[in-house]
């Protein structure tokens, strides 16, 4: 079974810096991470191959610093990582990411299966696995607790729901979103550092996966950023002296005072 797992970088911080111009993050000089959602994603996609054979292949679009990210995909179990890196892929909204992952499966071909993280925690949208199997055009289902089988060209999930979870059952092949309940990820091993440390991480830019350019990027979004901000946070915090019953005084008159009152 030839699996594919999206992987996100994502920045290991909460100062996150803006691009004042572009109103995107600035991923440049800033730590970075495996998204968290998508660790669940390669552990699950490892469990898969060791029970049925296959090869994994971790691909991921971004600068290329993040063949860092992918090497740690390889060193858990993957076999193979692939970057999809070029300056018109910057300000991608998921539509366009889900574009650019497409065009770069689609150049690796012969796929049978793509996990995803429910959604990457800078971004949150979780859109980028259902956005990405329409791409593809092929069947898909989100927040997926357990595989309970793959087998005869199908696959049958649990899909997560507020109130328990239904049971799902697609043609291969297939893209499924998955959440943390599904699995616990492993620490990667000794062996698997060294093995990633001289693993090839292919690096494709636009022309490479024959990627039409005005799809991709800025360009190809077709929603924009209006405005990018950090919350400010104030607050103004008063001392109210005297005894017990002077403060109860004070603090009913202060709550009277608010317009409109607290209560009456």
């Amino acid at each position: 079974m030839n699996i594919f797992v999206c992987i996100k970088q994502v920045p290991d911080t909460t100062e996150v810096k803006l691009d004042a111009e572009t109103k995107t993050i600035m991923r440049e000089g800033v730590a970075s991470i495996i998204n968290p959602f998508d660790t669940y994603a390669i552990e699950e996609s490892i469990r898969i191959k060791e029970k049925l054979g296959g090869k994994v292949t971790a691909i991921s679009m971004g600068i290329l610093s993040a063949q860092k990210l992918l090497r740690e995909a390889i060193a858990l179990g993957a076999d193979q990582g692939v970057l999809l890196s070029d300056k018109v892929f910057a300000g991608a909204d998921t539509l366009a990411t889900a574009y650019t992952l497409s065009m770069g499966i689609q150049k690796i071909g012969n796929f049978d299966l793509i996990l995803c993280g429910k959604q990457s925690t800078d971004g949150d949208t979780a859109q980028v696995g259902p956005s990405l199997a329409e791409k593809l055009g092929i069947p898909h289902t989100t927040n997926v607790r357990k595989i309970e089988e793959i087998c005869d060209g199908y696959i049958r999930c649990q899909r997560m729901k507020d109130d328990g979870y239904e049971i799902v059952e697609m043609p291969l092949p297939a893209v499924i979103t998955v959440v943390k309940e599904i699995n616990e990820p492993r620490l990667s091993t000794i062996k698997g550092i060294m093995r990633a440390k001289q693993a090839t991480i292919h690096v494709w830019n636009a022309n490479d996966i024959d990627a039409d350019k005005s799809l991709c990027g800025l360009s190809g979004s077709p929603t924009q950023v209006v405005k990018t901000f950090m919350p400010v946070l104030h607050i103004n915090a008063e001392m109210i002296k005297g005894d017990a019953d002077q403060q109860a005084k004070k603090l009913v008159d202060k709550l009277l005072s608010v317009q409109p009152p607290i209560f009456r």
